[in-house]
C-alpha cells in the first residue's frame, strides 16, 4: 500500500484555545495537516530521529504504518502486527511496542529481529500492554490495562488472569515489578524532562497521576490532574509542560497542574509523538487520521 504526498487542499484549521495567561507563546502553524486518513483506530505514533520517519498503529486493522518524513510517503510497516497500540523508541533506536493480541511488550532489534521483554507477571498472562516508555537506565516502564482483551475489535477476547491492571518496569537486569496497581484502566504514561517524575493517564478515572522517581522504583503518588474528559497517550515538552491526548483535543498542562490551554481535533485524539529534526513537530493520532502540526515548542529530548 503507499500513500502519496497530500494535497495542499489537505488541510483543517488549527484552533489554539487559551485557558492560562503562560499558554502564550504556545502556537504553531494556522492549520492541520492532513498525513492519512484511512484509518480505523489509529494509536502509538513514535519518531526515529536517525530515519526521520514515524511508526504509528491502526490497531483494528492489524497494522503498523510508516510515514516517512522526506518523501511524505505512508507505506504499511508490518501487517499482521499482533494488534499493536503504544510504541517508543529507546536510546539506542529500538523500536519497543505493545501487542494487544500477544498480550507482550516485544523490542525490534537492529537486525529486525524482536526481542519479547515482557508477556506474564507472577506466573500470568499480561492483560493487553497499552503504552510504554524507555529510562535513561535502560529500563522500559509500561501499562497494562484490559482494553485489548475486552473484545476482538483491538485484540483478542480473553479473560484476566492478573486480577489488576499494573503499571509495569522492566530491566535487562531484574524481574519485571509492578510500579503501581492503583489505576483502574492505565494508560499513558511518560516522564518529565530530567526523569525525576512519572505521569500516567487513567482513562477510566479521567484522572492525570504522577509519582516520584528515584533508583527504579516510584513513591509519593498524587492526582495531578481531574478532568471531565477522558485522557490517552502523552508526551513532555522541554519546559515540562505535558501534552495529553484527550476526547476533546489535545490538552496541555504546566508542571502545576493547570490547565494552559488545547488545541481543538475535529476527532478525539488517541496520542501524539514530537518529531521533526528540531522536535518541534507534533503528530497526532486521532480516530482515522494522522495529523502533523509545526509548533513554537520542542519535545523533551531523551537523555
Amino acid at each position: 500500500m503507499r500513500w502519496n504526498v497530500p494535497m495542499p487542499s489537505a488541510r483543517i484549521p488549527a484552533v489554539f484555545e487559551q485557558e492560562d495567561a503562560r499558554f502564550t507563546g504556545i502556537r504553531g502553524d494556522t492549520e492541520l495537516r492532513i498525513l492519512f486518513d484511512d484509518g480505523r483506530w489509529l494509536e502509538g505514533p513514535a519518531y526515529s530521529p536517525q530515519g526521520r520517519f514515524l511508526l504509528f498503529s491502526d490497531n483494528p486493522n492489524d497494522r503498523v504504518l510508516r510515514y516517512d518524513e522526506v518523501s511524505g510517503r505512508v507505506d504499511v510497516w508490518e501487517h499482521p502486527a499482533g494488534f499493536q497500540n503504544g510504541r517508543t523508541v529507546d536510546r539506542q533506536g529500538r523500536f519497543i511496542a505493545c501487542q494487544h493480541g500477544e498480550r507482550r511488550v516485544v523490542r525490534r532489534e537492529h537486525d529486525g529481529s524482536s526481542t519479547v521483554l515482557a508477556d506474564s507477571f507472577d506466573s500470568h498472562r499480561l492483560n493487553s500492554p497499552n503504552d510504554v516508555v524507555a529510562h535513561s537506565d535502560g529500563s522500559v516502564w509500561f501499562t497494562d490495562p484490559s482494553y485489548g482483551i475486552l473484545s476482538d475489535y483491538e485484540g483478542h477476547r480473553a479473560d484476566e488472569e492478573l486480577g489488576s491492571r499494573n503499571v509495569y518496569r522492566w530491566a535487562p537486569d531484574a524481574p519485571l515489578t509492578v510500579v503501581s496497581d492503583a489505576e483502574t484502566q492505565p494508560n499513558g504514561l511518560a516522564f518529565s524532562p530530567d526523569e525525576s517524575m512519572l505521569y500516567v493517564t487513567d482513562s477510566e478515572r479521567r484522572t492525570i497521576v504522577a509519582f516520584d522517581v528515584e533508583n527504579g522504583s516510584v513513591s509519593n503518588r498524587r492526582e495531578f490532574v481531574s478532568s471531565d474528559v477522558v485522557f490517552d497517550g502523552l508526551r513532555i515538552d522541554t519546559a515540562g509542560r505535558l501534552w495529553v491526548a484527550a476526547s476533546d483535543g489535545i490538552q496541555i498542562f504546566h508542571p502545576d497542574g493547570a490547565l494552559l490551554g488545547r488545541i481543538r481535533m475535529p476527532e478525539t485524539a488517541a496520542n501524539l509523538e514530537f518529531g521533526g529534526p528540531q522536535r518541534n513537530l507534533l503528530y497526532i493520532t486521532a480516530t482515522t487520521t494522522l495529523y502533523v502540526l509545526r509548533l513554537t515548542v520542542e519535545g523533551a529530548r531523551r537523555l
